[in-house]
């Protein structure tokens, strides 16, 4: 082992504390640093992939087949800009049921003879094309699964056909749920209800919503009776939608362990340079260079940093599993495993970040000369603070603490870096509470459980063991009779679910009806109004995206009832609710009435007068509901999410490591402070100063730089969260209302403040405890 090496491997053992620092400070960084670069990765290479080699349709747009022909329609692909073409395909949105059994969701079909084409190439995941009328080719990812063999009959279209389920297929820009020929599709259309024609669209450039917007502008000019369009960009989003909301966060941790990296390794090997001066010069005197000794330095930072970095590592690629399987199995690719260039690069930039901090902290040791490092290892320390010492003096304050006050006073330099680490741990605190609270009042909306009360049934399933769509065993309004009649009702409504098609969207959309007034029950409006009579409807900000639509406009609902009469809506307002994927239509119960006039309410959601027990309420109630197979409970329906305790649990896992890597710095830092002023704790002892008072002066010296660092740590976190939730909601397709992200009232920040003091009270109690353990005799003769 060369002399060098020996010297490493000496200040590593020697300095358990520091070099416990640096480990756990990169292993955070790495981490957060890996996940977060991976998730960026995995999020869209499994879509683009497939996106590529599929020719995707930049865009899809459906046009009525009512006001123009397949021949005007296939003019537009024509238009500049339009590099590649596939269609028209005629359309039609149609409810099968399973032959001899049950209903399923209704599906868009679309008739197309080859699978394959220049645009919207279809992969075949099972079974065979649709060769002959008779035959279906369902989408592999529809919610009717793809068995084949199964006969689904279309009651209401021309003939009542049965089709015969031949194979499964998926579509990367979702063009459609089902598939026939088309000889087939023409076959289903009547005069009444013609459907529609498709056109799929590859642009010459459609890198951005700009590009796409200009070419769709390109092929729908002259108002060709355009009903519903879909951009490529918005079902990149959807499939991209679960991890992408983990990236800012990630990203967000990954940054402050980056530069808690470097402050706490910059202060560390500070530290150790200005504690082992005499030391520097004795390796001097014995013949070290002084790029040797500056190599030393970098190597005691280095070695605690890549055993930090290995086991980084190690839990990044455990904490990947329950975070990139939201990826799996995305058009048929599976993505768990983290790219290799992602650890690398993160490794290396860690790593490098930790060399470069090191040998610009070291540097200073290199350029002593020999008899000056050994001179000012044994001389007197620094005169700073001696204002500041007199100041608190004046102080109606015991003398322990005021010398403690006046202590970052003496070391400006050490007290600044002490200070910025809890400043960033702190911020970690802030941002985790925001964060959680934030997620909380999206699992409200999304819960929509401001009602006190519910009385529920279970919901229509879809496929061929969910019971029929739209039917339910118990008396609706035997129910509501006994909720109006009993003591403590104040307001209730009840709601009902049926799926429903939509124009331009693939996929089925859960239309929710309301019967009574809904505007108190809990649902959060991003933009305009809640709905107010029949004919207007509010939408999640993800249907908007899918569908291209904005506030104002109109869509149009098929499918519903099964009848194939279409129900149109105005969208009046923009609420916050991702479940469906977003894909959900809030609309007045008599809007349906027209397609629907069997539905029935599913769910009754019920206010009590103040003052009113909810628990109470319920069991009374349900001595009503008993007889009708029903039963009340307080509180709302939804549970929980397992992306947000997914959320939760990283955020709390990181905050946990920050803060405890910035109470580490701080020990550090006091460490080191009080090692420097061993014979001055001395002679505090030897005049009368009791351990507790010792204790209590060497933790005061950290309080100003405790509330400093906690009072600018929570307007950094209050800044950090507005940044990264709502990038986190646009990363679910979300746009969040003031009500989700105004999560620090005065009393929350007041406490929030107070983290910085806790964690540099926390960071100090044990070097205080070690130097008013040790005996007065051994501190004076301390050199």
């Amino acid at each position: 082992m060369s002399a060098l090496s020996r010297v490493v491997r000496s200040g590593v053992g020697r300095r358990r504390v520091q070099t416990f620092v640096i480990g756990l400070t990169a292993m955070v960084a790495v981490a957060a640093s890996v996940l977060g670069g991976s998730l960026l990765v995995v999020s869209g290479a499994p879509f683009d992939d497939a996106f590529a080699r599929q020719h995707g349709a930049h865009l899809s747009v459906e046009f009525d087949a009512a006001r123009t022909d397949a021949g005007r329609v296939e003019e537009t692909g024509r238009a500049d800009g339009v590099a590649a073409v596939a269609g028209p395909f005629r359309t039609v949105s149609a409810s099968p049921r399973i032959r001899g059994g049950r209903a399923v969701w209704p599906m868009t079909v679309v008739g197309r003879g080859d699978p394959d084409g220049p645009v919207d190439d279809l992969t075949l995941s099972a079974g065979r094309w649709a060769a002959r009328p008779g035959e279906i080719v369902l989408n592999a990812d529809a919610s009717l699964f793809p068995d084949l063999g199964l006969e689904l009959a279309f009651p209401g279209l021309p003939g009542d056909p049965v089709l015969t389920v031949v194979g499964a297929a998926r579509s990367v820009t979702g063009s459609a749920d089902a598939w026939v020929t088309p000889a087939q599709a023409a076959a289903l259309t009547t005069p009444g209800r013609p459907g529609g024609h498709q056109m799929l669209y590859r642009f010459t450039a459609a890198d951005t919503a700009a590009q796409v917007a200009a070419g769709r502008v390109a092929v729908t000019a002259g108002g060709r009776a355009v009903t519903a369009t879909r951009s490529w960009l918005s079902v990149r989003a959807s499939a991209e939608r679960d991890t992408a909301l983990y990236v800012p966060f990630l990203l967000a941790f990954g940054v402050l362990g980056l530069v808690m990296s470097v402050l706490i390794v910059g202060n560390v090997v500070v530290g150790a340079v200005g504690a082992g001066l005499p030391r520097i010069g004795v390796l001097k005197a014995v013949g070290f260079t002084p790029a040797q000794v500056v190599r030393a330095y970098v190597g005691q930072a280095l070695v605690p940093a890549a055993a930090g970095t290995v086991l980084g590592l190690l839990a990044a690629h455990l904490l990947a599993v329950p975070v990139m399987s939201e990826t799996e199995d995305v058009y048929g690719t599976t993505s768990l495993a983290v790219a290799p260039w992602v650890d690398a690069s993160v490794v290396a930039g860690v790593l490098g970040l930790v060399a470069v901090t090191a040998w610009a902290s070291a540097w200073r040791a290199g350029r002593l000369r020999t008899a000056d490092a050994i001179a000012l290892g044994h001389g007197a320390r620094t005169d700073h603070g001696r204002w500041a010492a007199r100041l608190a003096g004046r102080l109606p304050l015991s003398r322990p603490l005021a010398l403690g006050l006046t202590r970052p006073f003496a070391r400006p330099a050490r007290a600044l870096a002490t200070g910025t680490a809890i400043l960033f741990g702190a911020t970690a605190v802030t941002f985790t509470v925001g964060m959680g609270a934030s997620l909380g009042e999206v699992m409200k909306a999304r819960a929509h459980d401001a009602a006190d009360v519910t009385v529920a049934a279970p919901l229509p399933e879809p496929g061929p063991d969910g019971p029929v769509p739209g039917t339910r065993p118990e008396p609706d309004a035997a129910v509501a009779a006994a909720i109006e009649a009993q003591p403590g009702t104040r307001a209730y409504y009840t709601t009902a679910t049926a799926p429903a098609t939509v124009s331009g969207a693939a996929g089925t959309t859960t239309v929710v009806a309301f019967t009574g007034d809904a505007s108190w029950g809990g649902y959060a409006m991003v933009s305009g109004r809640w709905i107010a009579e029949p004919g207007e409807a509010a939408v999640p900000t993800p249907f908007l995206t899918a569908t291209g639509t904005h506030l104002g406009d109109t869509v149009a609902l098929g499918g519903l009832g099964g009848t194939g009469e279409a129900v149109t809506v105005r969208i009046v307002g923009e609420v916050l609710d991702p479940r469906n994927d977003g894909m959900q239509v809030f609309t007045d119960a008599a809007t349906l009435a027209p397609a629907h006039p069997d539905l029935t309410d599913t769910t009754q959601h019920i206010a009590v007068t103040s003052g009113t027990s909810a628990a109470g309420y319920a069991d009374a109630l349900n001595t009503s509901l008993a007889p009708l197979g029903v039963t009340a409970r307080a509180g709302g329906t939804e549970g929980g999410s397992d992306v947000v305790a997914t959320l939760n649990a990283l955020s709390a896992l990181l905050t946990l490591m920050l803060v405890a890597v910035a109470a580490l710095g701080v020990l550090n830092a006091v460490g080191l402070d009080t090692r420097e002023r061993v014979r001055e704790l001395g002679v505090h002892k030897a005049l009368g100063m009791t351990p507790r008072q010792l204790i209590a002066m060497v933790v005061t010296s950290v309080v100003l730089t405790g509330l400093a660092g906690g009072v600018l740590g929570v307007l950094l976190g209050v800044a950090l969260h507005g940044r990264v939730v709502p990038a986190m909601g646009r990363g679910a397709g979300l746009e969040l209302p003031d009500s989700v992200l105004a999560v620090y009232p005065a009393d929350r920040l007041s406490l929030l403040a107070l983290g910085g003091l806790l964690i540099a009270v926390l960071g100090a109690l044990l070097p205080a405890g070690r130097a008013a353990a040790a005996r007065t005799a051994t501190d004076l003769r301390t050199e």
